[in-house]
């Protein structure tokens, strides 16, 4: 009990001493030591992290979940560690509103079966969304909550324990600095016409106890000086090691891009099924009976690439009973023809397509009566058919 008292009483003055120079800093009155350039790159670059990696986090958790009193339940049930139920989506509850009302109003109707066409469409589109949202937690929030977590709160608390080291230094100095000022002046020899011997040998013994007292601040001095070298360079380390941070949230980055890119394929794969299950593609006008919009001609090649890595939903060359149409006799038009630049890889199906590498460029050009999603590419003498979601046409 008395030990733990002495430790109480020690940390009291220990506190109290760091506040006093804090505040003595703030208004002036203390000289503070100050940390060298790079350190402080190092602690800005260090907050700058933090606070962006908060952002991107939060708004990350608002993409995939939009409704904030589902986040919040997620939430309350990570903490409790406990498994976070299983939510419908969006689309997985449309799609079963769909099915219902096919149900009721008549699943052998034109419009009943529409509706159960687009429920099983939605209901793929909210499982696509469902694995999205899983793989986007593991692989891109997971990693950056754990560094705020973990690793940011270890480096506060090494950069508030750094600030105690400093303070102790500081305070230090200011004892020192104190302690040669009082035995320089206790030092000084007083005159003995203007001054009793009594007097004289009080001041040679406060000068003893100053001279005490001086070596007693270096000898502290020494000790902090000896604690703040060590502390920052333990924090120094730490800092340093955000540029391995940074490394790792720019795969899982990546990694998130793909999901991403991954759940809009898929979405857009579902809806071009959907579409070619109602008899409407891209062009045709709902509620008429126009005829869909004609394809890419030689002589309008106006059609702009998708800029999503989607494999073709089955397309042909030519209609039916035109299929043994060989490429090879086929010569591009006169004019219409485009130069168009290849977003992804893509390897070839068969002998009438044509493998694609990324960032080359192609000629390409349309055939009367041909797929609007393929177009034939040429480059050198090699041709085949290309599809259309994997290139940029360019002027």
């Amino acid at each position: 009990m008395d030990f733990n008292m002495k430790k109480l009483a020690s940390d009291a003055g220990i506190f109290f001493t760091r506040a006093v120079q804090f505040t003595e800093e703030k208004f002036g009155q203390a000289e503070k030591t100050e940390l060298d350039a790079h350190f402080e790159n190092l602690l800005a670059r260090a907050d700058s992290t933090k606070n962006w990696t908060e952002k991107i986090l939060r708004q990350t958790e608002v993409l995939l979940q939009p409704n904030p009193s589902a986040r919040v339940e997620e939430f309350l049930y990570e903490k409790l560690d406990r498994k976070v139920p299983s939510r419908v989506t969006n689309g997985e509850l449309l799609a079963q509103y769909m099915a219902e009302a096919a149900s009721e109003l008549g699943p052998t109707t034109p419009y009943g079966k529409t509706l159960i066409k687009v429920a099983e469409a939605e209901k793929r589109l909210g499982a696509a969304e469902r694995d999205f949202i899983h793989t986007a937690s593991i692989n891109f929030l997971t990693p950056l909550r754990n560094f705020l977590e973990g690793d940011w709160k270890t480096i506060s608390k090494e950069r508030r324990l750094l600030q105690n080291r400093r303070l102790d230094l500081d305070a230090c100095k200011a004892r020192l600095k104190k302690a040669k000022a009082a035995e320089a002046k206790a030092t000084t020899v007083p005159d003995f016409q203007e001054t009793r011997p009594r007097n004289y040998i009080l001041s040679a013994s406060a000068s003893a106890l100053w001279n005490d007292e001086v070596d007693k601040a270096e000898q502290e001095l020494r000790v902090a000086q000896t604690e703040f070298d060590r502390q920052a360079e333990v924090t120094r380390l730490l800092l340093e090691g955000i540029s391995s941070t940074h490394v790792n949230h720019l795969r899982c980055l990546h990694e998130f891009v793909e999901s991403q890119t991954t759940y809009y394929a898929q979405c857009y794969r579902h809806m071009l099924d959907l579409q070619k299950q109602l008899g409407r593609f891209p062009g045709t006008f709902v509620g008429t009976t126009e005829p869909a919009s004609p394809p890419l001609s030689s002589t309008s090649p106006t059609t702009t690439a998708a800029t999503m890595p989607v494999g073709p939903s089955g397309a042909g060359l030519a209609p039916p009973g035109e299929a043994a149409l060989r490429l090879e006799e086929v010569a591009p038009p006169a004019s219409g023809t485009r130069k168009a630049r290849v977003l992804y890889d893509y390897e070839a199906a068969d002998s009438s397509e044509l493998a694609l590498l990324a960032d080359e460029l192609i000629t390409v050009y349309s055939l009367p009566g041909m797929d609007p999603d393929w177009l034939i590419g040429e480059r050198g003498n090699k041709k085949g058919k290309v599809p259309v979601t994997y290139l940029e046409l360019l002027s």
